[in-house]
């Protein structure tokens, strides 16, 4: 993938490939225009999930990870996000709900849950929100009992990009790696460029 693309998302799929997954990218997704809430002008645009991660090796809920990723620079704030999404409140313009209807909208939920179980043929899974840095109580996101319902009881996650580059520098070797980003790592790597060491963040999958 070339790097003009989402970076955050190619480290994602640079941590999920050195844990053993197969990983797909921008799957498309919207309402079935069946459903009695299908409105076409609002609805005839999909939406996508950006990383979906698929481990045979795994069982449970592991099995299958899914991906919503957040580039925003300034990090995260759950307690922010929440807030606006519970008034209906927006973030840069726009309905704070509609960047998150897999967990707000029943239409979008059905859609989203229909997208997962036709690629994998898996209902269990666990949804993951990556993110360059999180701030406050993940517990807000992920013990939302509005957003676990519309995941069906699946687990929600939190990871950070620390988190991911953490793990994924250590383990890479001189053999070119599988992404631009890791072969991106291992340039900083041989340059003498590596992770330091810090206060941990909220972020643990």
């Amino acid at each position: 993938m070339s790097q003009k693309e989402d970076i955050l998302e190619q480290i994602v799929e640079e941590y999920l490939i050195h844990r053993g997954y197969f990983v797909q990218r921008n799957i498309k997704y919207r309402p079935d225009k069946g459903d009695p809430g299908y409105v076409a002008q609002n609805d005839s645009v999909h939406s996508d999930i950006d990383v979906l991660a698929f481990n045979p090796c795994e069982r449970g809920y592991r099995r299958v990870l899914v991906f919503t990723i957040k580039s925003y620079q300034d990090g995260f704030n759950f307690k922010t996000v929440v807030d606006k999404i519970n008034s209906d409140g927006k973030i840069n313009g726009r309905l704070a709900a509609l960047s998150y209807r897999e967990l707000c909208i029943p239409k979008w939920t059905e859609a989203f849950l229909k997208a997962v179980r036709s690629r994998t043929n898996e209902t269990k899974f666990t949804y993951v929100l990556a993110v360059t840095w999180a701030k406050g109580d993940k517990e807000r996101w992920t013990g939302n009992p509005r957003f676990r319902q519309a995941m069906k009881g699946n687990p929600l996650e939190v990871l950070t990009l620390k988190t991911m580059v953490d793990e994924i520098e250590p383990s890479l070797t001189k053999t070119p790696a599988a992404t631009d980003i890791g072969r991106t790592l291992q340039l900083f790597r041989a340059a003498g460029l590596r992770p330091v060491s810090g206060a941990p963040q909220v972020s643990e999958l």
